[in-house]
């Protein structure tokens, strides 16, 4: 599911999915780079003020991601991992610009 370069995103038949690793009750709202996981893959590393409760981190980390992103709110999805750290988030739209702008906006992260 991850691309081939080592990204934390793979294309998706209607955009693309992010794999995240996201940290609830933080001191901000943040989108912290990639990180990797035990198992070698890599993930976005996220970070939400919200609690762990009630959905509200995952709105949270949908409306974060969708400003970040720059994409509507609506075009952001949690595929799996609702009760998780370990999510797999679905970004609506054209895969390749999605992609593309997801490469410039992480590689501005870690220069």
């Amino acid at each position: 599911m991850r691309a081939p370069d080592g990204a934390p995103f793979a294309a998706h038949a209607q955009g693309v999915t992010l794999a995240v690793r996201l940290t609830p009750k933080s001191g901000r709202d943040l989108v912290e780079g990639i990180g990797a996981g035990a198992d070698g893959r890599s993930h976005l590393k996220v970070r939400v003020r919200a609690l762990p409760a009630d959905g509200a981190a995952n709105e949270a980390l949908a409306r974060l991601l969708a400003k970040w992103i720059g994409v509507p709110r609506g075009g952001v999805s949690l595929l799996s991992g609702a009760t998780s750290r370990s999510k797999v988030v679905l970004v609506q739209g054209d895969a390749r610009e999605l992609a593309e702008r997801l490469r410039r906006l992480l590689s501005a992260r870690s220069a």
